[in-house]
């Protein structure tokens, strides 16, 4: 049975989106976009334009899980914090919906798709076109989207698993 997956790379300024439907090793593109926040607001309703942006993605498209980018340390640490807030909107948003949401690392994304965690942003977008035939991919922010979302049906039911053995570890020491 097919199941429909969105990845998703968070930024304040572009927060890219790309969902994917994956069936056994079989992975095929639906859609992929990014959500602009306007430079001049205020930063309130710039997230609140993410959130927004990202609700009418999972509601038009039904993922039945999300996953999203870890945060990378910045030397910035403005940029970091903000890049943070961002996240955490990428993380709430699915979540008011009850869709459960993943987290991974850029190495890992990267590692996944390309096969190797210090890949270039061309290598990622080349790869996620040859995974995923037909995708036209017109901005850098959507690639990566859909890198997180291939490196989430590559690992899933391993971190399932982890779940479910967390809860049961949980539930035996009461």
């Amino acid at each position: 049975m097919a199941i429909t997956l969105l990845g998703i790379d968070p930024g304040l300024r572009n927060t890219g989106w790309g969902v994917i439907s994956a069936e056994d090793n079989r992975l095929s593109h639906i859609a992929d976009g990014r959500i602009v926040s306007k430079d001049s607001a205020p930063l309130a309703e710039r997230l609140k334009q993410l959130f927004d942006g990202l609700q009418e993605v999972v509601r038009t498209y039904k993922p039945v899980e999300v996953a999203v980018e870890e945060t990378f340390v910045n030397v910035n640490a403005a940029s970091t914090l903000k890049l943070g807030q961002a996240r955490g909107v990428a993380m709430l948003a699915p979540a008011t919906l009850s869709i459960p949401v993943a987290e991974y690392p850029p190495n890992l994304i990267k590692k996944s798709v390309v096969g190797t965690g210090h890949a270039a942003k061309e290598q990622v977008k080349m790869m996620v076109k040859t995974l995923l035939p037909g995708c036209l991919i017109e901005t850098p922010d959507a690639a990566d989207a859909l890198a997180v979302a291939i490196c989430h049906a590559h690992h899933r039911e391993r971190d399932a698993l982890t779940r479910q053995l967390a809860k049961q570890l949980e539930g035996a020491g009461q």
